[in-house]
């Protein structure tokens, strides 16, 4: 029996959950709510064939979609976090399996509506817009619609896409159910010659152990696992990216990749722009892998060496109430009201904080319109603080769009999200460097900022480019195999991490198979410009004062508004060009620098 188990959910304190109450106070009463969902849905089916006769008749449905929206967020934020919280539930599957089969309904029902208002002659929106003031809230969202015109279908072919939604989700659906739910890892022994249970939860903390054979053991316990499994993952791989082509394809668009970012209003320039930055960057990396091989003494560097920090006796174990202090503390620079809605989010039960048996992996913040729910797997370290701070960032975010928007505009766009996210972590480093004499302390801290260079800058974006590389395999025809995604991931990594002062071990080569990423169609690339402009930001509040600090609330306000380009602009930053992303490699640079100052001083 493995010790350190993880506890069943019925095990967790009440005050270490997040309280979905908020939402439902039962489950009765999302069944309500679903009802009026479907009811909503069939009053929107009435106005077909009606949208183009008149402001009126486009202003009420357009508000009846509003009201679809806020159940939509209830239903769904209330279903997902309730499953989030055991993935073996089969109650809660089934709950988001039935809010699904609704959803489909409407959007099958209601296929009119994009062709519909694209229809709409421009003489005839001006005239709509002059004698219905109310349709003018919706201008910008119209205007979008409108600029798709070359990639809405007609009516019937619009029902059928909307009708092949659950189809198309198959391959996540499947990744998230085999491995947060199925999939079971051998134990490894730690350091005290404890038995551990390796999970998604648990195999950071152990790859971060000083001890190389622990490090050793959960690496391979983790890759050896999903070796047994690897034509499965490819196969589930294989159908998401044959997803995303005929979609693409079906809605006359370049490439997925061209799908993707223009949802975000982002040019694809922007991806690969980032990916020929790192490339021209890369020496950088190539420094810390060297450094980071002198300082752990050994001849080579492993894979699993990349995690463990480089000056262990500055760790120390951070629990969950003393990283809320000092992330209070760090963002305090953030104003008086940003601090305050940062204590509602830990007084009033938005957090769901350790792990337990089925719970997913990972973390994120949801943003519902009660208020944002933030999913943890704390783990007492310097890493699970960075994490609260990071996730607080995209709570407080969704909770000033959604106080300070409309419905039509309150969802921000992923784009941006990273930003707010990102630069509350550049904020809390900044508070820790400042606040330590301690030379050990001081080359730990640098060296986890270095880290989040790695991880984020480098790591993202040879996530980014290894999605590009098999979307456009894809798009040939070509079946992405086992074999096929193995050589592409290992090619990567020898580019990503050099070979002279590292072995690229075999293992590392199925990584791609446990990345939940590679089911959210373009995502990562966003962490690494994120990133970048976190950098630029936090630097500017530090040292801007309250306008500064003024601007970037009001970027945080802005939900989608305005296009992601210009939110950005408005705070300070500009996205269009490769400046930030060169700008945080510099820095990069330059830690590297001072963290090899401080290991020649002995430290």
């Amino acid at each position: 029996m493995a010790q350190n188990k993880i506890p069943k959910r019925e095990q967790v304190a009440v005050e270490n959950t997040w309280r979905l109450e908020d939402i439902y106070p039962t489950n009765e009463a999302w069944e309500e709510d679903l009802k009026k969902l479907a009811e909503l849905g069939e009053k929107q089916v009435e106005f077909k064939g009606k949208l183009g006769e008149s402001g009126e008749n486009l202003l009420e449905y357009l508000q009846i979609s509003d009201e679809i929206s806020l159940l939509i967020d209830s239903l769904a934020n209330y279903a997902h976090r309730r499953s989030d919280e055991d993935t073996a539930n089969s109650f809660y599957q089934a709950m988001k399996g039935r809010l699904m089969s609704v959803l489909v309904d409407i959007s099958s029902k209601t296929a009119f509506e994009d062709p519909e208002i694209i229809a709409i002659p421009d003489d005839d929106m001006q005239k709509f817009y002059g004698e219905c003031e109310g349709l003018k809230l919706y201008k910008r969202a119209l205007d979008r619609l409108r600029e798709k015109k070359p990639h809405v279908l007609s009516e019937r072919e619009e029902q059928i896409l909307a009708l092949s939604a659950e189809v198309a989700n198959v391959s996540e659906n499947t990744f998230t159910a085999f491995s947060d739910a199925d999939l079971k890892f051998p134990d490894v022994t730690n350091e005290k010659g404890e038995t551990v249970q390796v999970t998604h939860g648990s195999y950071i903390p152990l790859v971060q152990s000083q001890d190389r054979r622990v490090r050793k053991e959960a690496f391979e316990s983790l890759y050896h696992t999903y070796e047994k499994f690897r034509n499965t993952c490819a196969s589930t791989l294989d159908g998401q990216f044959k997803a995303l082509n005929f979609y693409s394809k079906v809605r006359n668009y370049n490439s997925p990749l061209e799908q993707s970012l223009s949802a975000n209003e982002i040019p694809v320039s922007v991806y690969t722009n980032l990916i020929d930055t790192v490339h021209e960057n890369m020496q950088y990396m190539y420094d810390y892998v060297d450094l980071r091989r002198e300082m752990l003494g050994v001849e080579k560097l492993h894979m699993y060496d990349m995690y463990v920090p480089l000056v262990a006796k500055a760790e120390k174990k951070i629990s969950f109430e003393q990283a809320k202090e000092t992330v209070i503390k760090a963002l305090a620079p953030m104003g008086e009201d940003y601090i305050n809605i940062l204590k509602e989010g830990f007084e009033n039960r938005w957090i769901d904080v350790y792990e337990n048996e089925g719970k997913t992996s990972g973390a994120y913040s949801a943003g519902a319109k009660v208020h944002p729910y933030v999913l943890l797997n704390h783990k007492d370290t310097l890493n699970c603080m960075f994490t609260l701070a990071h996730e607080m960032g995209h709570a407080i975010h969704s909770y000033l769009s959604n106080k300070n928007q409309p419905t039509v505009y309150s969802e921000y766009v992923i784009f941006v999200a990273e930003v707010a996210s990102t630069c509350n972590e550049a904020l809390l480093m900044q508070y820790l460097l400042k606040n330590t004499e301690d030379k050990a302390e001081k080359a730990y801290l640098i060296n986890y900022f270095l880290e989040q260079f790695r991880t984020t800058l480098y790591r993202q974006t040879m996530f980014a480019e290894f999605e590009l590389k098999i979307s456009e395999i894809s798009a040939k025809g070509e079946t992405l195999t086992a074999d096929l995604l193995c050589e592409i991931y290992r090619e990567l990594n020898k580019l990503y991490f050099g070979e002279n002062n590292i072995k690229i071990d075999h293992e590392i080569d199925l990584e791609w198979a446990r990345i939940p990423h590679f089911y959210y169609d373009f995502y990562v690339y966003q962490y690494a410009t994120g990133y970048s402009a976190a950098i630029a930001l936090s630097q500017k509040i530090l040292s801007g004062g309250e306008d500064a600090v003024k601007d970037y609330i009001g970027f945080l306000k802005g939900g989608c508004s305005t296009d992601p380009i210009s939110l950005l602009k408005g705070a300070g930053v500009d996205m269009n060009t490769a400046e930030p992303i060169n700008q945080a490699l510099k820095l990069f640079g330059e830690l590297i620098g001072q963290l090899r100052e401080l290991y020649e001083d002995g430290i």
